[in-house]
């Protein structure tokens, strides 16, 4: 059975290895606050950093044999909860309506340090802003 949680700070190295372990360039930073969801091992996990008046949130994986089975709605559900502050987040157009269905929308307006980042990773992706 899956557990949810926010990892401990000492714990960090855990989701930084979970993310090489699925070949992604992932990493956790120290202003990240990290997710998990974790079996005998971590199979998930997320990271959301304070950004403006609210959190941005950055590197959801699933490892590859537990995807489509909800592990990714159900974790964004435990690191979000009721959060009354605006998440913000981009994605590629294909994981949009994955995010809409979570309660994202579109996001016209970025506070200035998301605009110029997001301005940065679209000289090379095809990303879009999305908010909570």
């Amino acid at each position: 059975m899956l557990a949810f949680y926010l990892l401990p700070d000492e714990q960090r190295p855990l989701a930084d290895k979970f993310y090489r372990s699925q070949r992604s360039a992932m990493r956790t930073r120290s202003e990240h606050r990290v997710w998990v969801a974790k079996d005998d091992e971590i199979v998930a996990a997320l990271c959301l950093q304070p950004a403006a008046h609210g959190q941005w949130l950055t590197s959801l994986l699933v490892a590859a044999g537990h995807r489509r089975q909800g592990v990714a709605g159900a974790l964004l559900q435990h690191a979000l909860g009721d959060a009354q502050l605006p998440t913000w987040l981009f994605c590629h157009p294909d994981l949009q309506p994955f995010y809409e269905r979570r309660g994202f929308a579109l996001c016209a307006q970025l506070p200035a340090p998301l605009s110029e980042r997001l301005a940065r990773y679209r000289r090379t992706k095809n990303l879009n802003a999305l908010v909570r």
